[in-house]
This record gives structure tokens, C-alpha cells and sequence, in this order.
């Protein structure tokens, strides 16, 4: 079942931040994500509401799932995802 995604302003910030080739890697992975679920995903401990990540080769999609729809609120290089 495929799940709708919607962006913060500051995950859009992140995301143009980057270089093209990361970004579009980055929004393949939240759209496999989006559609059947798979992917390198985990749940942040110490959050609340709860908030996942999604592992996407060197960064790191932060996102809230709404059930109906996840909201991307961060895309962060992992060497500063958890500072």
C-alpha cells in the first residue's frame, strides 16, 4: 500500500543542501520507503511523538509516521544526524 510523504520546509532546506546525485538517491529511498515499506529503517528512542530514521547510504531521513502518510521532518549527513 503506498503511503503519502510530505515535507517539512527545513527537509526541503536539507534536501536542496545537498548534491543532486545524494538527493535524488535520497528520494528513491524515501519513495521505495513510501511504497512497500522497505528499507533500513528504526525507531529513536527518547522521542515523543515517536520519530524513525531512514538509513540512505551517508544520510539520514528523519520522519514522523501518520499512519495514512509519513512527514519527512530532517535529511542530515550522518556524521551530524545525532549532535
Amino acid at each position: 500500500m503506498a503511503r503519502g510523504v510530505a515535507f517539512t520546509d527545513q527537509a526541503k532546506a536539507d534536501l536542496r543542501a545537498v548534491d543532486q546525485q545524494t538527493a535524488l538517491q535520497i528520494l528513491r529511498t524515501v519513495a521505495r520507503f513510501a511504497q512497500s515499506e522497505e528499507g533500513n529503517v528504526k525507531r529513536l528512542q527518547g522521542t515523543h511523538p515517536p520519530l524513525y530514521r531512514l538509513r540512505t547510504q551517508d544520510h539520514r531521513v528523519f520522519f514522523r509516521d501518520l499512519g495514512h502518510s509519513i512527514e519527512i521532518t530532517r535529511i542530515r549527513n550522518r556524521r551530524d544526524a545525532y549532535r
